[in-house]
């Protein structure tokens, strides 16, 4: 693993249109987490760099950046999402300490966040998220799609466990005024897309009160097609064939879909978080 320190002449990114927030920071290029399914492999496209798990940039000078951003009086304290691309909480922010720093920042100009992460790493935070959660609005989320912790080390070999996530939500429900909830996506045919590992996720969320799970079946889109395949491919040449079949394009086949959506829309009525 090399760490690359970079510098960043903006901090704030406008989003596209579709998702609950118009702004996100990504404070590193590249994540540690090594999930076979990560959407943002063409990041590294703009570093004219192809080690996306193994090259991670940190940008040296994005709390000052930031800082200047968000103090400007254009600046209207909007939702800014953290966690977009690469993962805030990844090994690296152990030492590194940036996502500290922002959050510092965070609640000196009492601007409202999103944190998503796949990190129990989050909590050595806990107690500036709960600061800015008394100030303004927070909302953390953590991606969870595997109740087989065997599976998840396949798809997501870096990432805390998934029942180590569940408790820092958990955690984070019970000692800050955070909102906090689950994205269970993506939905991944064949392997996590169970009607006993999607019930068991809502299941414990709604047992330990968590506010909402927003779920999501898989798109394979760009770089992200052939890794995923082809990691598959290694793991079970059948599974493979069928996955592939599926997806003749980035989205699955309308018909999985619906038969996703269907098993989901029962459970959601047995556990109506």
């Amino acid at each position: 693993m090399e760490y690359i320190p970079i510098q960043c002449k903006s901090a704030i990114r406008k989003v596209k249109g579709g998702m609950p927030y118009q702004y996100d920071v990504n404070i590193y290029r590249g994540c540690e987490h090594g999930c076979l399914y990560c959407y943002a492999l063409y990041s590294h496209d703009y570093l004219n760099d192809e080690k996306f798990y193994d090259h991670i940039y940190y940008k040296e000078n994005i709390v000052d950046i930031l800082e200047k951003e968000i103090s400007s009086p254009k600046w209207k304290k909007e939702m800014i999402n953290f966690g977009s691309v690469s993962d805030s909480y990844q090994p690296c922010e152990k030492e590194l300490k940036l996502m500290r720093e922002v959050l510092k920042l965070m609640i000196k100009y009492k601007n409202p966040i999103n944190i998503s992460t796949k990190s129990k790493l989050i909590l050595r935070d806990i107690d500036l998220i709960n600061e800015l959660s008394q100030v303004t609005d927070v909302n953390i989320t953590c991606s969870i799609i595997c109740a087989d912790e065997q599976i998840q080390k396949i798809i997501e070999p870096n990432a805390s466990l998934s029942i180590e996530r569940m408790k820092v939500l958990q955690i984070l429900k019970q000692k800050t005024n955070a909102s906090v909830g689950i994205l269970m996506m993506p939905i991944i045919p064949y392997i996590t897309d169970s009607y006993e590992n999607l019930e068991s996720i809502y299941e414990l969320a709604y047992r330990i009160g968590l506010d909402y799970i927003v779920p999501g079946t898989m798109y394979l889109r760009g770089k992200t097609k052939p890794y995923f395949l082809n990691k598959i491919k290694d793991y079970n040449f059948l599974l493979y064939k069928k996955i592939k079949l599926l997806y003749p394009k980035g989205s699955c086949l309308k018909e999985y879909k619906k038969e996703i959506y269907d098993k989901l829309n029962h459970i959601q009525k047995k556990y109506p978080l």
